[in-house]
């Protein structure tokens, strides 16, 4: 199991109260045009300089937007994180229970799906709308945990002033997202809030350490649905002479025969029984099986992609929809894939692997992870995607959609390809944005 560097509030040694003083001197100075006495942490002037994008109001706003309940309950009922909830509950609330701390769990746009700890803390969170229903993205609330992480894509710690709305400065919070154990898609997140007085650096590596669990578990429940559906297909394998491939509802390989298999197909958005254009496969006859498909190549029909859509509007939810001659598809991207696409869309005449290397580690000896990540997006987008040099394919229409503000195109990105692109606005003036 990797765990990500964490980066904490508090500075080793520094004095709470007075790191918090300082805090409220630095927020007071950056919103009225003065100096700051100490400089901020990355993470947070960059939400800071997106929240002024926003023309979120420091001093008080709107509540944040809210779900009814009955949509609440739809989102809950959808969320993969609910297969883990239990081993979040066991490991987080009577932690935060004692420690005076709430304990929340959200969805990738960041409504509030669970909310349970202290009872005090539960009437503070009340009274700033931090409940369970309730959208703390950065958009709706300002620089806070839970928005910054989803932006960020990595575990985050916002201890008082550093929120960018005054009225949340008597709160810390820790808060680490969730992602698809099997594609690197943002689930949510799990945050951890109590009063400024409880700021301590363990509190996000906690938060951390929970979430990289909960994605581990649901690694061990993905394992699980294939071995079921591998055992359920398998008198029906046996009986076939020509290639076949068993698939879940969401593409994952189950088990093949007389081919070679394929971690993942992309399924057409609505499947139903018949033939479909597979990237990677061509023409293919679908059969549902309990849990999953029967996929049947049939050799001579491959068909090539047409449109790609690379949609990078939503930070940390980036997908590509690929239009073929039966339809669309859609794939929700890691955020290394996202990068490399991206890179790719700006460069059509092609990168080579020490250029990608380049691009993404800022030196070109990483060529090996380059061609590793690049086989990955080769299997999953077919041959839309041509090597030597790396480069979308002379007759494949890419289209970019970026977020309206150009800081919240790949605002989690380090790659220094990336950096420059955006840097210098080359990256924004190729996108469309979003209707």
């Amino acid at each position: 199991m990797r765990f990500p560097s964490l980066d904490t509030a508090l500075p080793s040694g520094v004095d709470a109260r007075e790191h918090a003083d300082l805090l409220r001197r630095s927020h007071d100075a950056l919103l009225t045009g003065r100096p700051t006495p100490a400089p901020l942490r990355p993470v947070i002037e960059d939400s800071w300089e997106r929240m002024r994008g926003f023309g979120i109001d420091p001093d008080g706003g709107p509540p944040p937007r809210m779900s009814r309940l009955d949509e609440l309950q739809r989102q809950r009922d959808a969320s993969p994180i609910a297969e883990v909830l239990p081993l979040i509950r066991r490991s987080l609330v009577s932690v935060a229970d004692e420690a005076d701390h709430i304990m929340l769990v959200t969805d990738a746009s960041g409504q509030v799906l669970w909310r349970e700890g202290a009872h005090r803390m539960r009437t503070v969170g009340d009274r700033v709308g931090l409940v369970e229903g309730a959208f703390w993205n950065e958009g709706s609330i300002g620089t806070n945990a839970i928005g910054t992480a989803l932006v960020v894509g990595r575990p985050v710690q916002v201890y008082s002033a550093e929120h960018f709305v005054r009225n949340l400065h008597a709160l810390t919070c820790a808060c680490a997202p969730v992602h698809d154990p099997r594609d690197g898609r943002l689930l949510g997140a799990i945050d951890v809030t109590g009063p400024v007085s409880t700021i301590h650096p363990s509190t996000l590596a906690l938060v951390s350490a929970v979430a990289q669990l909960a994605q581990a578990h649901l690694q061990g429940l993905h394992h699980t649905h294939l071995e079921r559906l591998r055992s359920v297909a398998a008198p029906l394998l046996a009986g076939l002479n020509r290639p076949a491939l068993v698939v879940d509802d969401t593409g994952w390989t189950a088990a093949a025969v007389h081919m070679e298999p394929v971690r993942r197909v992309l399924l057409p958005k609505h499947c139903e029984s018949g033939t479909a254009w597979i990237p990677a496969l061509g023409e293919c006859a679908l059969e549902p099986l309990p849990g999953g498909w029967l996929i049947r190549p049939r050799p001579g029909e491959r068909a090539g992609s047409t449109a790609v859509t690379l949609d990078l509007s939503k930070p940390g939810a980036s997908t590509v929809t690929v239009a073929g001659p039966s339809g669309e598809w859609v794939h929700n991207l890691t955020p290394r894939h996202a990068e490399l696409l991206f890179l790719l869309a700006v460069h059509r005449e092609g990168r080579s692997g020490a250029e990608l290397s380049e691009d993404l580690f800022g030196a070109d000896g990483h060529v090996v992870t380059v061609r590793a990540e690049m086989s990955r997006v080769r299997r999953n987008l077919g041959g839309m995607i041509e090597s030597r040099p790396y480069r979308f394919a002379g007759e494949v229409t890419v289209r970019v959609i970026g977020p309206r503000t150009s800081g919240n195109l790949l605002p989690g990105s380090l790659a220094p390809g990336v950096r420059i692109l955006l840097d210098r606005d080359e990256g924004a003036a190729l996108c469309d944005h979003p209707g």
